[in-house]
């Protein structure tokens, strides 16, 4: 079996050990195997690779039912949060559309917490995480996160997703407090976001429930088509077209990779989505401020090798 850190620079092993509690491989895997038969009644073929990031790890397990991902969490903290993720995935599948929904146990829970751990069992999708080189890829992205909207603005847990996490604080807050510290961003991009800003029509948008992490690593492609969305421990309270400007500015954002996309892709992605929900005019009044402000906030102090403030100096022309 394979074991694995997803974005650290850390001894996989170690962190088994002092982490999670392993004394080794073999000891997460029998622990594997005696959870998956105890929860879900599945029997294990094989562990194929466990794979950790923070306090939380993913497992992919063959069965007789195919290929399975088991996913825990060591973090009380997040427990709460989870299982509304895990419901409202299910809610979503119910729904038609297109994510991971997790396998229930034979008595219904779709999240079980035991002895400080929190998991749940998906099916495994085939597919290829999206390429932002890809124009139909990108288009369709956009065209599936607009879907995704339109079902999550009906959805009825509106106010168990504002106990998970607080609604945003207002836009034009939100960015004034940020530039008064943005010292190590390029003057020029400092100096026209704050005329963006000060142009920028009422921030009194629509709140709703928004995926929160949409981007390449967690959309899965089959030619032009997005066949789930995953990883919805992020969802949160806020406005549609925030999601949608941090989404074109991140999308191709992966794992270790955290460089800029170009402009085409954010206009390709904005173009799909627009394919299927149409945004006002104050929505898309804000688009420039906010791709800009995102961009920006990726730019760090000191050197700046993936170029996010040439990136940052070109949107602002």
């Amino acid at each position: 079996m394979t074991l694995e850190m997803l974005w650290e620079r850390a001894d996989p092993d170690q962190v088994l050990r002092s982490r999670f509690g392993f004394t080794d491989v073999a000891a997460a895997e029998d622990w594997l195997i005696r959870t998956l038969e105890r929860w879900w009644n599945v029997r294990v073929i094989a562990c194929e690779r466990i794979v950790m990031s923070d306090h939380n790890a993913l497992a992919w397990v063959s069965t007789a039912g195919g290929r399975m991902l088991l996913k825990w969490s060591i973090a009380p903290e997040g427990f709460e949060r989870l299982a509304f993720a895990a419901d409202l995935t299910t809610w979503l599948s119910e729904r038609g559309l297109p994510v991971s929904a997790p396998v229930p146990t034979p008595d219904g829970r779709v999240q079980v917490e035991e002895d400080g751990v929190s998991m749940g069992l998906q099916h495994v999708i085939g597919g290829t995480l999206l390429d932002v080189r890809d124009p139909a890829q990108v288009h369709a992205a956009g065209a599936t996160l607009a879907r995704f909207h339109d079902a999550l603005r009906d959805s009825p847990d509106r106010a168990r997703a504002a106990g998970v996490r607080p609604p945003p604080t207002p836009l034009l807050q939100q960015i004034a407090g940020w530039l008064d510290g943005a010292t190590h961003v390029p003057d020029r991009a400092r100096v026209a976001l704050r005329r963006l800003l000060a142009a920028a029509p009422s921030d009194d948008l629509p709140v709703q429930i928004v995926h929160g992490d949409y981007r390449a690593a967690n959309v899965l492609c089959a030619d032009a088509d997005v066949v789930a969305v995953i990883d919805f421990e992020d969802l949160r309270l806020d406005h549609r077209i925030v999601e949608l400007a941090r989404s074109a500015v991140l999308l191709g954002t992966l794992f270790h990779d955290w460089g800029p996309v170009p402009e085409a892709v954010h206009r390709q992605l904005l173009d799909g989505y627009r394919s299927v929900s149409a945004l006002t005019a104050d929505e898309l009044a804000w688009w420039d401020v906010l791709v800009l402000w995102n961009t920006m906030l990726f730019v760090p102090p000191g050197d700046d090798p993936t170029g996010w403030g040439a990136a940052a100096g070109a949107l602002a022309g």
